[in-house]
């Protein structure tokens, strides 16, 4: 089994990943999702879930396909920079990350986004929040955007962030995940 790391910090976006992570860990998918985060003490969500991370930064396992970093209230609070030595690891490491939301805003922060195409809530958020963010040239006005190993939406599209996440890991062929975004998204079967 292949592991895929959901990144969760107090007041996550339980939402956010919840698409994603329900279709990863079937069993004929070959992936695993298990939690981490800064430290091994439980995680409450937005939606007030009590969640005990499987790893902290401390005992990060050598292994895994990519690092999954959902929004949520904590982002820009000074505990939570410690998070940045993960993500420097993966883009040295070409394991893919995938941010949405505020977990964008960390990105920017941090300029992991200055040389990728990206999206976020919005440019002007990104920029308020990021001061340091200097990726405007690779800015995409898009739901959710994917490039070379780099995955963002907006918060409000976890559905198109799970649908590049289920092409970057090659989950099944692109007409099967199209056919299952379209489901969720129209909320029927197409013919």
């Amino acid at each position: 089994m292949k592991r895929v790391l959901v990144f969760i910090t107090d007041g996550f976006a339980d939402w956010e990943a919840s698409y994603v992570t329900a279709e990863l860990n079937k069993s004929w998918t070959g992936y695993q999702v298990q939690t981490i985060a800064i430290d091994k003490e439980p995680k409450v969500s937005m939606g007030g879930l009590k969640v005990l991370p499987d790893y902290s930064l401390e005992d990060v396992p050598s292994d895994f396909s990519m690092l999954i970093m959902p929004g949520g209230t904590t982002w820009r609070e000074e505990k939570n920079q410690q998070v940045k030595k993960i993500v420097q690891d993966c883009f040295e490491k070409n394991i893919p990350v995938a941010a949405i939301c505020d977990a964008t805003t960390f990105l920017g922060i941090h300029g992991f986004l200055d040389h990728h195409k990206h999206t976020g809530n919005s440019l002007p958020y990104l920029k308020e929040g990021a001061p340091q963010y200097r990726g405007e040239e690779h800015y995409i006005a898009k739901p959710s955007v994917r490039d070379n190993g780099l995955i963002t939406a907006n918060g409000t599209a976890a559905l198109e962030f799970s649908r590049n996440i289920l092409l970057e890991l090659n989950v099944c062929d692109e007409k099967d995940i199209q056919g299952w975004y379209e489901l969720f998204k129209i909320g029927s079967v197409q013919e």
